[in-house]
């Protein structure tokens, strides 16, 4: 069967599955199960056994029930409340400022943890739902989870970035200190998306006795005492990994330990309260490691079939000025990561791209950074974009609906960003040339 017939007859399966309501991870173990034994016969089950198994049995992978771990004993342990009615005390009348540290969170733990989807998890267990109980606008609260957590796979440290460089003839170290200025580019753009909705529609904040709280000095020195357990936290991820103690996997796990300590400060660690964390936990980080492990069985069928690279291949044929074929070698990935693992599109359309980047005279730096904001960008896309599922697992009471509407602005703030790196290459390229 032709690769772009098989393409589409996936991709109607699934958008069929999805609008009979079937869970997204139910929904890709359906097609991969019929897709295998189409293309394979019984035979091919262990090759179905064994590549869940694979994926799942990743190190990088552990960072994500650490991170929603910890997200887990900050909710039940109040940190997230303390810290947003301590903040209200500490800023004063500043607007939308729960909204500005909702994208500073999700940008620094993407950055640490170099994964949207356990960013996306563990705020959608703890920072959202305490947005929402305040009055803050969920769709704008949203947009700012899944903005900032899509920043993971390019700020610094990130395992992405470590994956393309052992796949490139690429220093890993330029490639890691070229995501820094991107990364906070995007997220100051962020902010001033938020402040510009906000002045446009007062109502997207919290009602004004909430909003308008005066200024005290005894309370903002009381409020930011109570912050001090909470930035413990911080310490444990950021400042041991830059004091170079721990890797970024490994800081998901001092996280959990941070958190453990606020916790007790805030006398709220126990038994019960573990026993909570750790079933919460196992809940949720197995329907977001089933939904990746079944997204990368699907891109290896796609690969089998010759869809993945068919599609590449079809792109970079083509007779096309230069940023034409730029366009199309992004729109490649964009397109397949709302459907594939990005992990799965990176191993099949490096080796295509490669090769293509001295014949278009593309600098290597620039060209793979953006090739990652392409890639993480597709994951946020809706409608299949996972981590805007794993946002949805994480807060089942948070509609698909609302998920969609919080998603599509930072799509367009991303289209913006790359844009306007591909105009100003030195944005990204300026840092890397400074070392060499």
């Amino acid at each position: 069967m032709d690769w772009g017939v098989t393409l589409t007859i996936a991709i109607a399966v699934l958008l069929m599955l999805f609008t009979l309501g079937m869970p997204v991870f139910v929904a890709f173990l359906v097609i991969n199960v019929v897709g295998v034994f189409m293309l394979f016969g019984t035979s091919g089950f262990g090759m179905f056994t064994n590549s869940i198994y694979q994926t799942i049995n990743q190190e990088s992978l552990i960072a994500i029930p650490l991170f929603i771990l910890m997200g887990e004993v900050l909710f039940r342990s109040n940190a997230v409340d303390i810290l947003a009615n301590s903040i209200d005390k500490m800023v004063g009348n500043v607007r939308g400022r729960h909204y500005v540290l909702v994208t500073a969170l999700s940008t620094v733990f993407g950055a640490l943890s170099g994964s949207a989807v356990a960013v996306a998890a563990m705020l959608g267990r703890t920072v959202l739902p305490s947005m929402e109980q305040r009055g803050y606008d969920v769709r704008l609260a949203t947009s700012a989870v899944l903005g900032g957590a899509s920043l993971a796979p390019i700020i610094p440290p990130s395992l992405l970035v470590v994956m393309v460089g052992s796949m490139v003839d690429v220093s890993i170290a330029k490639l890691l200190i070229a995501g820094i200025i991107p990364g906070v580019m995007m997220a100051f753009v962020m902010v001033i998306y938020t402040y510009i909705r906000i002045l446009r529609d007062p109502s997207l904040e919290p009602p004004q006795k909430e909003a308008k709280a005066e200024f005290n000095l005894k309370e903002f020195v009381m409020a930011f005492v109570r912050t001090l357990p909470f930035l413990i936290v911080i310490f444990s991820v950021m400042g041991l990994i830059l004091l170079g103690v721990v890797t970024p996997t490994e800081s998901a796990a001092t996280g959990v330990l941070g958190a453990l300590v606020a916790a007790a400060v805030f006398r709220k660690l126990s038994l019960k309260m573990m026993y909570q964390a750790l079933l919460g936990t196992c809940s949720v980080s197995a329907m977001i490691l089933i939904i990746m492990a079944s997204s990368m069985l699907f891109g290896q069928l796609l690969s089998f079939t010759g869809a993945s690279s068919g599609l590449v291949r079809m792109a970079s044929e083509m007779d096309l000025p230069t940023v034409g074929t730029f366009i199309i070698l992004m729109l490649i990935p964009f397109l397949l990561c709302m459907f594939v693992d990005l992990f799965a599109v990176m191993l099949v359309a490096i080796p295509i791209y490669d090769p293509l980047l001295q014949v278009y005279g593309f600098d290597p730096v620039w060209f793979w950074m953006l090739f990652l904001i392409n890639l993480t960008l597709g994951s946020l896309t809706p409608p299949f974009g996972y981590t805007i599922f794993a946002l949805k697992g994480a807060m089942p009471s948070l509609s698909l609906d609302d998920v969609y509407a919080g998603a599509w602005p930072m799509v367009g703030l991303f289209i913006l960003g790359m844009a306007i790196m591909y105009v100003f290459p030195g944005i990204i390229t300026w840092l890397p040339a400074l070392i060499g």
